[in-house]
């Protein structure tokens, strides 16, 4: 069955960096758009970041241009987030997902897989 495990959050300072990683099993992942989304306390499960297949398009949300960048390693089957100058407002569970469209995460009809999240703090 398919299985998106990340890894990589915890306890970062404000201003500090912290690398999520994705790995997924169980299907051929290689087409497949990959990204992630995160969940604040008491808000509603947002788009973070998506790269298409092969690598060459990248989206972001406003609120992390130019702070985050994913990549990914198809013959891993892996995706990246570099999340840099991390603020308050970055904490949130944030979970990877894949989907065979990259647009689906920009236009909020994501039908995918999920991962189970990993959650990331951001102290003061």
């Amino acid at each position: 069955q398919v299985q998106l495990v990340e890894s990589g959050g915890g306890l970062v300072q404000a201003g500090g960096s912290l690398g999520l990683s994705c790995v997924a099993s169980g299907g051929t992942f290689t087409r497949y758009a990959r990204g992630w989304f995160r969940q604040a306390p008491g808000k509603e499960r947002e788009f973070v970041a998506a790269i298409n297949w092969d690598g060459r398009i990248t989206y972001y949300a406003d609120s992390v241009k130019g702070r985050f960048g994913i990549s990914r390693n198809n013959t891993q089957n892996t995706v990246y987030l570099q999340m840099n100058n991390l603020k308050l407002e970055d904490t949130a569970v944030y979970y990877c997902a894949a989907d065979s469209a990259v647009w689906s995460f920009v236009q909020g009809n994501f039908r995918g897989y999920w991962g189970q999240g990993t959650r990331v703090t951001v102290s003061s």
